[in-house]
């Protein structure tokens, strides 16, 4: 019993390094925010980009999209690290995560804000250039806050999908959960199954809430859709 997977003394020897965790939480938590940033700047430009009439702009955008969705996170930031360090450019690990997971992620939030912009009717767009509105006005004041509703939902399923991306990270020794879990049970005690059990729980502390508030909220707009729908007929 003393030698099990989750013997008790090698979850009291967890919460002896706790101190470890619980920093490592943070910097998991520090590098997603900033990159949510990042990513979420790259991704309403370039879904922007993408949904307009200018087709240098559209190539450059689906250029960016096509390029960092179809290879492999961890090729880009390894690609990243190594390339900036033979580069002579000096970034801290954790600089180097916000960088690669916001512009991976930024990819995806770009696809997502450029559906919800196509799924408003363009005559909303004639009628308010029709007004006087030039088109970044439209898109301010008319098309992108209808957007929202619909781009919300998903865009929640991509904050949670760049957080768990952060074990990425691990590749490089950088300091977040996956890394320090890894490092700490290889450290002497081999307790790998407490190690990566409080790694997950701690994870989902993280990802649950989003995720539960996504589903929530998508059910909040079929509702009143639904309802919507019946006063119609009615």
């Amino acid at each position: 019993m003393n030698s099990g997977v989750f013997a008790l003394w090698r979850w009291e020897a967890l919460w002896a390094s706790r101190a470890e965790f619980i920093d490592a939480f943070f910097v998991t938590l520090r590098v997603s925010v900033f990159a949510l940033v990042l990513a979420l700047f790259l991704g309403v430009v370039f879904g922007l980009f993408s949904s307009g009439s200018n087709k240098i702009l559209k190539g450059i955008a689906r250029v960016y999209v096509e390029f960092f969705q179809n290879t492999p996170l961890v090729f880009q930031v390894l690609f990243m690290y190594y390339g900036l360090l033979y580069a002579g450019v000096d970034l801290s690990k954790e600089q180097i995560g916000v960088i690669g997971l916001g512009i991976y992620t930024g990819a995806y939030i770009s696809e997502v804000v450029r559906t919800g912009i196509i799924s408003i009717p363009f005559g909303q767009t004639e009628a308010a250039l029709s007004q006087g509105f030039t088109h970044l006005q439209a898109m301010e004041y008319i098309i992108l806050p209808q957007s929202v509703k619909i781009v919300l939902p998903p865009l929640v399923n991509q904050m949670v999908a760049l957080i768990k991306n952060t074990s990425v990270l691990a590749m490089i020794a950088g300091g977040d959960l996956m890394y320090r879990s890894n490092a700490w049970a290889s450290n002497g005690t081999l307790s790998y199954g407490p190690a990566y059990l409080t790694c997950g729980i701690l994870f989902f502390c993280i990802c649950f809430p989003l995720t539960y508030f996504a589903k929530r909220y998508e059910q909040k707009l079929k509702s009143a859709g639904t309802s919507k729908k019946e006063v119609t007929a009615g």
